[in-house]
C-alpha cells in the first residue's frame, strides 16, 4: 500500500447490456443473493432486493433475519427469501455465517449490508463472507461499516468485490472526518481502491466510480435522492448487472448512470421534496429504455 498511482484515465462511455438471445432463461441473467434487513430495516432488504430484479437479475433470493422473513417476504412476490438466525433486537446472528457461506457459493453475486445493523455478530457475518466465500460481492451500508479498522480484509480477494459508500462510510474506514473526504474526493477514491484493488463507488454529488486506474464522474442525479433507501437501490441494481457478466468497473458505472436517470425521471414526475425510494424502482425500467431503446 502507499504505491505511487498510475497515470488515471478518465471514463466518459458508458458500456451497455447486450442484447438477450431469444433462447434465453432466468439462469443465464445470475442468481443474486440479498443479505440485509434488520428489525426495523426490512425495508433495506426490500428495496436492495427489488432493485436486482428492476436491474435484471435472473434469480433473487434475499436472506434475512427471521425476526423480519414475513415482512420481507411480502415486499415482493418476485424473490425468494431465506431465513437467517437472529439476536434478541432482529439483527443477523453469528450463527447464521456458516449457513451463508454454504448459501453464497450457489449464487453469482452478493450483495451485502442494507440494513443489517450493527452489533459484534454482524461484523462476523459480514467478515466471514469476505473471507469464505469465492462470489462476487457488492458491500454497502452496514456491511461497510463493519470494517472500520480492519479494511486489511477487503484485500485479497479471489471475485470481485465493489464497495458503495457514501462520505460519511468512505470516512469511517479512512480513519478520517467527512470535510476531509469531500475536500479531496477523487484522490481519496483512487487510493483507496488502487490499494485494495477493489471499485469503489464514492456515492454524492457527482458520483466517483474507480479501481485506482480508471475514473468515472457520474452527471445524473439530484437532490430529491437525498432520502432513505436510495443507496439500497443502488446496491442491488450494480449487482444484477455484476450477475450478468458485466465487468465490475463498466457494472458500477451503469449502475450509477441509470441509478441518477431514474431519480431524474422521478423528479419530473413528482418533484424532488416528495421523491422517496421506491420511485426508483419505478423509473428504473425507463431509465434503461433510455440507455438500451
Amino acid at each position: 500500500m502507499g504505491d505511487t498511482l498510475p497515470p488515471v484515465e478518465t471514463i466518459t462511455k458508458l458500456t451497455l447490456l447486450p442484447s438477450r438471445a431469444k433462447e434465453s432463461n432466468k439462469g443465464d441473467f445470475g442468481k443474486l443473493l440479498v443479505v440485509a434487513g434488520s428489525r426495523g430495516m426490512s425495508g433495506a432488504a426490500i428495496l436492495c432486493a427489488s432493485a436486482a430484479l428492476r436491474g435484471g437479475a435472473g434469480l433473487v433470493k434475499a436472506a434475512t433475519p427471521v425476526d423480519v422473513l414475513t415482512a420481507v417476504a411480502a415486499g415482493n412476490p418476485c424473490y425468494m427469501t431465506v431465513p437467517l438466525a437472529c439476536d434478541e433486537q432482529g439483527r443477523v446472528s453469528a450463527a447464521a455465517a456458516a449457513e451463508l457461506v454454504h448459501l453464497a457459493e450457489g449464487h453469482d453475486v452478493l450483495a451485502v449490508g442494507p440494513g443489517l445493523g450493527r452489533s459484534p455478530d454482524v461484523h462476523k457475518v459480514v467478515h466471514q463472507l469476505l473471507e469464505k466465500t469465492r462470489v462476487s460481492m457488492v458491500l454497502d451500508a452496514d456491511g461497510l461499516n463493519a470494517m472500520e479498522g480492519q479494511t486489511n480484509r477487503l484485500q485479497g480477494r479471489p471475485a470481485p468485490l465493489i464497495l458503495t459508500p457514501h462520505p460519511g462510510e468512505f470516512a469511517r474506514l479512512l480513519g478520517r472526518d467527512v470535510a476531509t473526504v469531500q475536500a479531496n474526493r477523487v484522490d481519496h477514491a483512487r487510493r483507496f481502491a488502487f490499494d485494495h484493488q477493489l471499485i469503489l463507488v464514492l456515492k454524492g454529488n457527482g458520483t466517483i466510480v474507480t479501481d485506482g486506474r480508471r475514473i468515472y464522474v457520474n452527471d445524473t442525479g439530484n437532490p430529491g435522492m437525498a432520502t432513505g433507501g436510495t443507496g439500497d437501490v443502488l446496491t442491488g441494481l450494480i449487482a444484477a448487472l455484476l450477475g450478468q457478466g458485466m465487468e465490475p468497473f463498466t457494472a458500477a458505472q451503469l449502475g450509477v448512470y441509470l441509478h441518477g436517470l431514474a431519480g431524474d425521471l422521478a423528479r419530473d414526475a413528482v418533484g424532488e421534496v416528495s421523491m422517496i425510494a421506491s420511485d426508483l424502482l419505478i423509473y428504473l425500467p425507463e431509465a434503461f429504455q433510455h440507455v438500451n431503446p
